[in-house]
């Protein structure tokens, strides 16, 4: 009982510092935070399909970069600038995609076309 009681102390001492140093909340965050932007502007007609396909095909590359840092068991600060990087760079396209003049309103899953006036 002893040795059942040791060797679950030392396990748990040695697993702590390693989900410590792999913990990433606040990347995690914003990745969440990012694909909601993403999912409201479907939903609101500022993203059209295909828009969105390509930023959801951001996101899950930076995820797969997150998944790579976290490989060796430590995120270092040089990866983590380099995902906080990549999170801007998805952020200002997720506002450009969704501030352009490509709207899909009446949510058809094809881009909505501006009513043309007639000539005079």
């Amino acid at each position: 009982m002893r040795l059942k009681t040791t060797l679950a102390a030392l396990i748990a001492a040695v697993a702590v510092p390693v989900l410590a140093q792999t913990a990433t909340p606040g990347i995690d965050k914003r990745e969440a935070y990012q694909q909601q932007r993403i999912d409201q502007g479907v939903q609101s007609g500022q993203l059209t399909q295909k828009e969105a396909a390509r930023l959801d095909k951001g996101e899950a590359r930076i995820e797969t970069m997150e998944d790579k840092a976290k490989a060796d068991g430590k995120v270092t600060v040089k990866e983590r600038e380099r995902l906080q990087n990549a999170q801007n760079v998805e952020s200002r396209r997720i506002y450009r995609e969704k501030h352009d003049r490509q709207h899909d309103l009446n949510h058809d899953g094809r881009m909505d076309r501006p009513v043309r006036r007639a000539k005079r």
